[in-house]
Parts: C-alpha cells; sequence; structure tokens
C-alpha cells in the first residue's frame, strides 16, 4: 500500500478543479484528475506532471454508476487507499433559470449532477477512504448556496441571478453535506463544503473576479485539516458561511 497522501479531484480537467488538483500536487500529494471527456484530462495530466506533480488520470462521469464504479477500482488497484475526496464537479445548466419560465428538466439535470453525483461518487470512494488515517472529503459549494445570503439577511442581497436548478442544488449539497457530518460522527473523517467565490471560470463565461488559483484556496485548506479540524461546516476564504 502507498504511504503517499493520495487525493481525488473531480472535474479537476481545468478551472477550480484544476487548480485543487495542482495546490494538492505541490505538497507531494499524489492527485487524481477526475474527469469525463479523455483528451481534456489527459492534457491536464501532463501539464499537471510537467509541473511536478504526482498525477494521474481517472475516467470518471459523476452522472454514471458504471463509471464511478470504475474510478473506485482504479485507485483500489493503484494503492489500496484514498485520503481525500474533492467533489468539485458540477454545472449551470443554462437558461433560463426564473422559476415561472425554468424547464423541470434542467432542475432535474443539474441536481443529477451537482447532488445525486456527489453522493454517488462519495459512497463509492467511501471504503477507500475508510482506510486512511486521516480522510476528508471536501464538496465543492457556492455562496448561492446559502439562504441567508439568497434571503437577504444580515446582508444586501448580491449572490447572483435568479437560478432556480443551480442556487438549489448547492442548498441541497449543502444539507447533504451536513447528514454526512451527521453520519460520520465519531469517525476520523471530516467532510466540508466549500465556496469559492466568483471565479472567472467557463460556467459563468468568466465574468467572476477571482482566478482559478484563488478559487481553490479553502478546498486545499480543507482538505488538510489536521484531525481536530471542523466538519460539518461551509467555509470561505474569510471564514464561515452562513447556511
Amino acid at each position: 500500500m502507498s504511504e503517499k497522501t493520495v487525493a481525488l479531484i473531480t472535474g479537476a480537467n481545468k478551472g477550480i478543479g484544476y487548480e485543487i488538483a495542482a495546490g494538492l500536487g505541490a505538497l507531494g500529494w499524489a492527485v487524481g484528475v477526475g474527469a469525463r471527456d479523455d483528451g481534456r484530462r489527459e492534457a491536464a495530466v501532463e501539464k499537471l506532471r510537467a509541473g511536478g506533480a504526482d498525477a494521474f488520470g481517472v475516467p470518471l462521469d459523476v452522472t454514471d454508476d458504471n463509471s464511478v464504479t470504475a474510478a473506485a477500482r482504479l485507485i483500489e488497484e493503484r494503492g489500496g487507499r484514498l485520503d481525500v475526496l474533492v467533489n468539485n464537479a458540477g454545472i449551470t445548466g443554462g437558461r433560463p433559470q426564473e422559476p415561472s419560465r425554468v424547464d423541470p428538466a434542467i432542475i432535474r439535470t443539474v441536481v443529477e449532477t451537482n447532488v445525486i453525483g456527489v453522493v454517488r461518487v462519495t459512497n463509492a470512494m467511501l471504503p477507500l477512504l475508510r482506510r486512511s488515517a486521516s480522510p476528508r472529503i471536501v464538496n465543492m459549494s457556492s455562496s448561492v448556496g446559502s439562504l441567508a445570503r439568497q434571503s437577504g439577511v444580515g446582508r444586501e442581497l448580491t449572490t447572483g441571478p435568479i437560478a432556480v436548478a443551480y442556487s438549489p442544488s448547492k442548498t441541497f449539497l449543502n444539507a447533504v453535506t451536513i447528514q454526512y457530518a451527521r453520519e460520520f460522527q465519531g469517525t476520523n473523517i471530516l467532510i466540508n463544503a466549500a465556496c469559492p467565490g466568483f471565479v472567472a471560470t467557463d460556467l459563468n463565461g468568466f465574468r467572476g473576479v477571482r482566478t482559478p488559483e484563488q478559487g481553490a484556496a479553502t478546498a486545499i485548506r480543507l482538505a488538510t485539516l489536521p484531525d481536530d479540524g471542523p466538519t460539518g461546516g461551509f467555509f470561505e476564504d474569510e471564514g464561515e458561511v452562513p447556511w
């Protein structure tokens, strides 16, 4: 069994996911680049390796049971243990997302990736994570998933456009994170949600004001928490995000 810390990052071929992989790779970790697209995944792995990271590709479609099972088997064959899982893969679902205009199929598609996909991957990787001395799970959420911020409680309502598929999917993900934390109580598994901020990625047409590297910082911090670190929380660079 490998003694090197092993991480899997979903949706890691570009943007925030890639920078999370790069940041953890810079710590000397082995980083699994999870992605659906074969060409983009292998290009990301090559780029990470060129920068000195111990990176390997993991074919992974979070919406497909067989793909997720195969990904877990690949990691099992590489060393039999997973220390950190970062559930980063996500979609916005496109427009329109005003509640009165949305196609319900858009909501279903977004939830399948952003919520059910996280559950599917997490559960498949749990047997591997349980073999780690300090397993960590990070779910990439968003400030738009904060009901407090969406409703304007305690601050101006500045959490993006009306999006009845994307924003509630992140609220749902936050709730799922809490339920996992409750189930993991008394174990060594720490699970938290991370808000990267408004990052310039293709999900928002590169309109964000933060770089992907800045957006990766909180996830990297949560992936490297000490054993007495928090669990069941929602965090951004400045601290905890109100639910």
